[in-house]
């Protein structure tokens, strides 16, 4: 398609363009340069309209009166004779003396015209005049008032008589470094030199005042401190300048009164000196404070300090010289430390500031050496006024570099925000009150995926639903800083909203969190549920218990369950993990799909997990329970080509207010145990269930174990070990532990041990049990001469406890001559957890006499692989072999090869839970050594063993006492054996 051809200018286009391109043309090149070479002409070639010419030079005799005590003063004859006698100079200088002065002069005769006599000293007072000839007073004049012929004019007085005298006397007060002269003028050139002072005058207040008072719009319009301390430097600087060209009588026009004039040129000088010090520190402290200046010139800063009370207190003529030999030091350090930041920085700010401050130093040292020595020519080169134009047009130069260089500083700084603000990776945006965007940057574009802000109005509400802007609206009225989440229209995405008001409009920061909220609220599912089944973790169903627990104080029921998968690590084992994962699963997706309401699963072990059922009774939590097992068992798992049967068994609880989270879960699991063994799979606890009050108990047990008196109930009792070859000869038995409750009835042993191991206090109850027991020996030991060895159990936890080990040793060491009646049993299964710290405990007790003796032998698994590596003296076969060992034919057999094993490695056997003569009988035919039991008799208080003869003489089975004389017909042989164990 063609593209069309784009229209021509028209002739009304192209003068447009000339007319504006004529006039850029004029202002900004031809009108300027035309009026500099205009300038230039008329300075370097036409004649000027206010020059003054035809002045002479009037010597004068002078004479200072000697004080000013009126004794002392003179007349004008008085004076006219001592004056005869002086020597006429052109000028005289007072030297800072304020004594009055008398001087006399003689006119020019000139034909052009009247004459006028100018006393031209910036310096004086006041003046009165005479005619020397006739003594006719002539006039007097002072800066406030004047009569006769005598007036102020210029910085100091003029004579205008219509016919000049002969001789003219005068008297004359002064003060400061005055010099007096007197010039004869012709009137009319007299006016004109008039005219010419004021003209400068008023140029140099006027440009002073108007270059002082842009700087000080420029301070007040950009809020900068150091255009507000230059412009109050011009305005001194140019009083500086009058006091030198004498103009300082008057301000904006104003004549100063004349009592002012001598203090406020003192304090002008002094004023200046301390703003000139800030200006120069302002500019370049932070430079300097580097250098080896920085000393000298804190001193300088105390110094320029020192001025101000000195003007207002010293008097003038003092002062000055003061003023002088304090600032021309400064000057100088303040020039040196200028050319030392122009070498270092090469800044032409320095540059233009040290050449100011160098014209200020040269004319202060040329007025003070004109001062001392009367130089008038030097002052007419060099003096405070051509400094104050130079300086201050030199600083303005400074300052206007300073201007230059903070102008490009923020341009940068403006071009980097821009920067920052159009590449900031989060949002950036400006609202107006009524939710319109002002300002976005790109990423706020690229986030809400519009261009902001365009031509027609864009809302806030476009983007985010109503209430996020009335909330935002409100929070940012009501504090100062506000920090919200908000979602976009469509919920899709997350962000995060920080905001403030400031200056009428909503500036604020949006960042999206889309991806930071969704991997928070990965990390807090993370935390709360397990990784593989998606159900609570152990973290989150306490917090489930605990929300739910709260409600059993209002009388709401609380049901928990526990379940634990039967055989599961089969799967695992057989399949692999990934088969045993999947399983697990579809184990949860089958539980859920039993349960209701609040009630959460959690998995709380690799095949163990726990249903919290808030607001559920038990009746209904059983029915949900019975078909949690069923849907667990009842189908098969598939896992690919592979089936799987899982059987589950659940413990159900109900809890009680007050429960703990850790007792409830231990009370379930105590429930899911026994329901492994139940054929339906599940074990019910309510309220008030047996389970509650032996956890209860067991709690109490632990309570008490971990107090300062743990033993203090705990006793011993005895029970008999019949020896089967020799049942009369000796007297054995076994430290049984025992406890009394509260109401003095005796505990069962079981719990109470299973609390210590529980709690970790195992070791005090075998510390308790072994020194007890070593003890009574020790006290009884005449009274049992038929006791070859006693024993006493050794829990697992304090064989593994180092410091009960090192314990027992110092134990035995106190009792090391009744230590070989000890035989200690240790369980086979805590002996084969690390049999190197066995082995090493049986060599280091055996080295006190101490017999070993292995407990509850054949109940594990690699008993006989193992049994060579031990070196016990007594083999204790498990007590499950022996009960009804008569109907077990098995059990015969492995009690047989027990036996066969202890003789070959040189070991006795001792059989427990020996319940009736029957047992006896075959223990004894198949050759064990010591039998132990109730046929034999029940556990014994330890009296009763102080007085018995031997284990036998307890028995109460007729049976069995029918049968000892059998069991005592044993060889010579296996007595000689016994006594070698004994």
């Amino acid at each position: 398609m063609p593209q069309p051809t784009p229209a021509r200018p028209t002739f009304s286009v192209y003068l447009d363009r000339l007319l504006t391109a004529v006039m850029h043309l004029l202002s900004v090149y031809l009108v300027p340069i035309g009026v500099a070479l205009v300038s230039i002409l008329a300075l370097a070639s036409w004649n000027s309209h206010y020059v003054a010419r035809d002045d002479v030079v009037l010597p004068l005799k002078v004479i200072a009166e000697r004080g000013a005590d009126p004794a002392y003063a003179l007349t004008p004859d008085l004076a006219l004779d001592q004056l005869a006698h002086r020597h006429p100079v052109e000028r005289y200088d007072t030297h800072l003396s304020e004594a009055p002065l008398w001087f006399s002069l003689r006119p020019h005769t000139r034909g052009d015209g009247p004459q006028v006599i100018e006393f031209p000293s910036r310096h004086a007072i006041d003046m009165r005049c005479w005619d020397g000839a006739s003594g006719q007073a002539l006039g007097f004049a002072s800066h406030e008032a004047s009569s006769g012929f005598l007036s102020p004019a210029k910085a100091g007085f003029v004579l205008r008589p219509q016919v000049l005298p002969r001789e003219i006397v005068c008297r004359a007060r002064f003060t400061g470094p005055a010099r007096v002269s007197a010039v004869q003028w012709p009137a009319s050139e007299m006016t004109l030199s008039i005219q010419q002072f004021h003209r400068k005058s008023g140029l140099l207040d006027g440009g002073m005042i108007v270059l002082s008072l842009f700087i000080l719009i420029t301070a007040l319009i950009n809020r900068q401190l150091l255009y507000l301390q230059f412009a109050v430097w011009l305005i001194l600087n140019l009083r500086v300048g009058a006091i030198s060209a004498g103009w300082d009588i008057q301000w904006l026009g104003q004549e100063l009164p004349q009592d002012w004039l001598a203090p406020s040129r003192a304090v002008t000088t002094a004023l200046y000196g301390i703003a000139t010090m800030a200006l120069y520190m302002k500019l370049f402290g932070e430079e300097l404070a580097r250098s080896r200046l920085a000393a000298p010139l804190r001193i300088a800063q105390a110094l320029c300090l020192c001025l101000l009370p000195m003007a207002l207190l010293l008097p003038f003529g003092i002062y000055l010289p003061a003023m002088w030999v304090l600032v021309a030091p400064g000057l100088g350090l303040m020039t040196l430390g200028l050319f030392g930041v122009m070498r270092n920085a090469q800044a032409r700010v320095a540059m233009w500031f040290a050449a100011s401050f160098a014209v200020t130093f040269l004319s202060t040292l040329a007025e003070v050496i004109s001062a001392a020595v009367g130089l008038r020519e030097m002052l007419g080169v060099v003096n405070s006024v051509t400094a104050a134009l130079a300086s201050s047009l030199l600083a303005a130069l400074a300052v206007a570099e300073q201007m230059r260089l903070e102008t490009q500083k923020r341009i940068a700084v403006q071009a980097e925000l821009e920067h920052a603000y159009e590449a900031m990776p989060v949002g950036l945006f400006t609202l107006d009150l009524y939710g319109s965007f002002l300002s976005a940057n790109p990423a706020l574009c690229r986030m809400l995926d519009c261009e902001l802000p365009g031509a027609e109005r864009t809302l806030w509400q476009q983007f985010f639903d109503d209430s996020s802007w009335f909330h935002l609206r409100e929070q940012v009225h009501l504090q100062t800083n506000v920090e919200m989440e908000i979602a976009n229209r469509d919920g899709e995405r997350r962000f995060l909203v920080r905001a403030t008001l400031a200056h009428g409009r909503i500036e604020g920061v949006l960042e999206d969190i889309t991806e930071k909220t969704a991997a928070t609220e990965q990390l807090r599912f993370m935390a709360n549920n397990d990784p593989l089944t998606k159900v609570f973790n152990r973290r989150g169903i306490e917090k489930t218990f605990e929300s739910a627990a709260v409600s059993l104080a209002s009388g709401k029921p609380l049901s928990v369950a526990y379940i634990d998968l039967d055989r599961f690590k089969l799967i695992n084992d057989l399949f692999g993990h990934a088969a045993g994962d999947e399983v697990l699963k579809q184990v949860c997706e089958r539980m859920a799909m039993m349960l209701a309401g609040g009630q959460q699963i959690g998995r709380v072990g690799g095949d163990e997990f726990v249903i919290v059922m808030p607001d559920t009774a038990v009746p209904l939590a059983s029915l949900i329970c019975r078909g949690i097992v069923d849907r667990i068992g009842g189908t098969p798992y598939r896992v690919g080509d592979k089936a799987f049967h899982v059987r589950g068994s659940v413990g159900l609880i109900e809890v009680s207010h007050g429960m703990p989270m850790k007792d409830a879960i231990s009370t379930a699991d105590r429930a899911c145990r026994e329901a492994k063994d139940a054929s339906d799979g599940l074990v019910v606890y309510e309220r008030n269930a047996r389970a509650f009050h032996e956890r209860e108990a067991e709690l109490n047990l632990v309570a008490k174990l971990q107090g300062p008196g743990a033993t203090d109930d705990l006793f011993l009792e005895m029970q008999p070990i019949m020896s089967l070859k020799t049942p009369h000869d000796s007297l054995n038995f076994e430290v049984l532990l025992r406890m009394r409750g509260a109401d003095g009835k005796v505990m069962p042993a079981g719990p109470l041990i299973g609390a210590a191991e529980k709690c970790g206090r195992a070791g005090v109850i075998d510390r308790w049990v072994l020194s007890t027991t070593l003890a009574w020996i020790a006290e009884n030991v005449q009274k049992l001469p038929h006791t070859r060895f006693v024993c006493m159990n050794l829990s697992g936890a304090s064989l593994n406890d180092e410091r009960f080990v090192q314990d027992t040793l110092e134990i035995l060491a106190r009792h090391v001559h009744v230590a070989s009646r000890l035989c200690m049993e240790i369980t086979e299964s805590v002996a084969l957890h690390d049999l190197d710290n066995t082995r090493r405990f049986i060599d280091q007790v055996r080295n006190f006499g101490v017999k070993v003796a292995l407990d509850d032998f054949g109940a594990g698994y690699t008993s006989f692989s193992y049994l060579k590596e031990l070196p016990a003296d007594v083999l204790k076969i498990d007590g499950n072999f022996i009960v009804n060992i008569n109907a077990h034919p098995a059990n015969v057999a492995i009690v047989e090869a027990i036996v066969n094993l202890a003789v070959n490695l040189g070991m006795k056997t001792i059989a427990e839970w020996a319940e009736d003569a029957a047992t006896v009988q075959t223990l004894a035919e198949i050759g064990v050594d010591y039998v132990q039991g109730w046929a034999v008799a029940r556990s014994q208080a330890p009296e009763r063993m102080l007085g018995a003869p031997s284990s036998a003489s307890f028995i109460q089975d007729q049976e069995l006492l029918d049968m000892l004389p059998t069991l005592g017909a044993a060889s010579a042989l296996d007595l000689r054996g016994f006594m070698r164990m004994g």
